[in-house]
């Protein structure tokens, strides 16, 4: 959710984030509820952390680079966060993107009072909205696309908060979930494809929304229900809760790489255990792409679910061939390449005494640059794997995601360069094999992959991005830009 251009950025990475929300209202200490949460959202962002409060008169805010624990690691730190409404936000960034001005939740003092809000996704129109946002006079504080939407609020002309909220979000396209506060309560919503998810629950007399069901279970609340695609749910602080669809009828399309990596496994995405969908993917690639071993080996611990249903409908035993230290961050959201490369190192050891002459089945969730798969794979040539099969739980990535995964621009996607052997032959492997889509959509519950119009954003895999990618064609247009850019390939 960071606006610098990425022809000015090498890596590219900067527009595309995935982040975790938690917000609660009506509980006491609402803010150790929220720091709860978001441990529980952790893997969603490692970089930074925030969380605003409200105690009925102010807002409070405390926002740190580092992990929920680093940052609330002090009592202190939640007490001077009062109030019985809060909500929180774990972020981060690729290299140029960090920072506590981007550290959400962001806040602002409008006219109708405070208004804080937390952000997952990426708007896909934000520079465009921004730079009509500054020729009429605003004055921005951070790179976040979520600033442009205070702006818009800010900026509406309609009667009440509420109103000027959804004529914010109608200028705005791309992927959000919202967890919004203001004086009056607590708004929390989601796009009109649901592209990005969010869920309701309670816990006592309070209500709870959050990335995902995970959360809820951490801090012991009931799981409600699902925030619809479109959907806008307010909260007041007597608890009064109001429903609002004001985008009207809409087909969803959920992101359905959260059913591959992005998730937790023990939560539940679109009424599904991410888990048993992850074993099901692992059964579509056995049927889809079997392979003569000795032994099915994860990639953990992304890998570990789909690993199971491929031995399981292969017959061919799971062992835990690569041990993996807890101790390191995942390597997908760390910030550079040189960092990526070096804690493939310390975060994963070959159990040597397993594989030592067994011809191996490597299972992973996806391959994106190539370089950890191809240092994985070296890995287990030295360990003494006679032969490595590789299998990939997910399509080829071909394409960026600009609806707030992090995927690199699309030059630097491997399968967006390569056929599937020149991928096997670049990261050294006997042979790679990755699901279909149609095989990844029945994993999911579908009969297959529907046209014209699927039942997921599946645009990383097919390249049918679901919205106008107004951003993307402005940079790619450098007499509209007013810049000297570099075509996006």
């Amino acid at each position: 959710m960071n606006l610098t251009h990425p022809f000015l950025d090498p890596e590219g990475d900067k527009l595309r984030e995935e982040c975790g929300i938690f917000g609660v209202i009506g509980a006491r200490e609402a803010s150790g509820i929220v720091a709860l949460g978001l441990h529980a959202l952790q893997h969603r962002g490692q970089e930074a952390v925030g969380i605003t409060s409200f105690d009925g008169a102010e807002f409070y805010s405390h926002r740190g680079v580092g992990h929920v624990a680093q940052v609330f690691n002090d009592n202190a730190v939640l007490t001077a966060l009062p109030g019985a409404m809060a909500s929180g936000h774990v972020r981060y960034s690729t290299t140029g993107g960090s920072g506590l001005r981007n550290v959400q939740p962001l806040f602002a003092d409008l006219a109708s009072g405070g208004f804080s809000i937390a952000h997952n996704g990426n708007i896909s129109n934000a520079m465009h909205l921004r730079r009509e946002l500054v020729r009429s006079g605003s004055i921005f504080q951070s790179t976040s696309d979520t600033e442009v939407i205070i702006h818009l609020v800010a900026t509406s002309r309609y009667p009440t908060l509420l109103d000027r909220f959804v004529d914010a979000l109608r200028m705005v396209e791309g992927a959000y979930s919202l967890i919004c506060m203001t004086p009056e309560g607590m708004i929390a919503c989601r796009d009109p494809l649901g592209i990005r998810p969010l869920v309701m629950g309670r816990i006592g007399d309070a209500v709870v929304f959050a990335s995902e069901t995970v959360a809820l279970d951490v801090i012991g609340a009931e799981f409600v229900r699902q925030i619809d695609p479109g959907e806008l749910v307010q909260v007041r602080h007597d608890g009064t809760i109001s429903t609002h669809r004001p985008f009207g009828p809409c087909a969803p399309r959920p992101c359905i790489f959260e059913h591959v990596y992005f998730s937790r496994p023990d939560s539940i995405l679109d009424g599904q255990s991410v888990y048993s969908v992850r074993k099901r993917i692992g059964v579509e690639l056995a049927r889809e792409a079997p392979a003569d071993a000795d032994l099915v080996i994860p990639v953990p611990d992304s890998g570990v679910p789909a690993a199971i249903g491929y031995a399981q409908e292969s017959g061919i035993p799971f062992e835990l061939g690569i041990i993996r230290s807890h101790y390191v961050g995942r390597t997908f959201i760390q910030p550079s390449d040189g960092a990526r490369n070096a804690d493939v190192k310390r975060k994963h050891n070959a159990n040597r005494a397993l594989v030592e002459g067994k011809r191996i089945v490597l299972i992973d969730d996806s391959i994106v640059r190539g370089t950890t798969s191809l240092k994985i794979v070296q890995m287990m040539r030295e360990a003494g794997a006679s032969e490595i099969h590789m299998r990939v739980a997910s399509p080829p990535t071909e394409h960026s995601c600009f609806y707030g995964v992090d995927t690199p621009e699309r030059s630097k996607l491997l399968a967006a360069r390569m056929n599937v052997q020149a991928m096997a032959d670049f990261i050294l492997a006997d042979s790679l094999a990755f699901v279909s889509i149609d095989g990844l959509y029945r994993a999911v519950g579908e009969a297959g992959r529907s046209k014209p119009c699927p039942q997921y954003c599946d645009a990383c895999f097919t390249g049918e991005y679901p919205t106008r990618l107004t951003d993307l064609g402005e940079r790619e247009n450098p007499v509209q830009l007013r810049l000297p850019v570099e075509k996006v390939a």
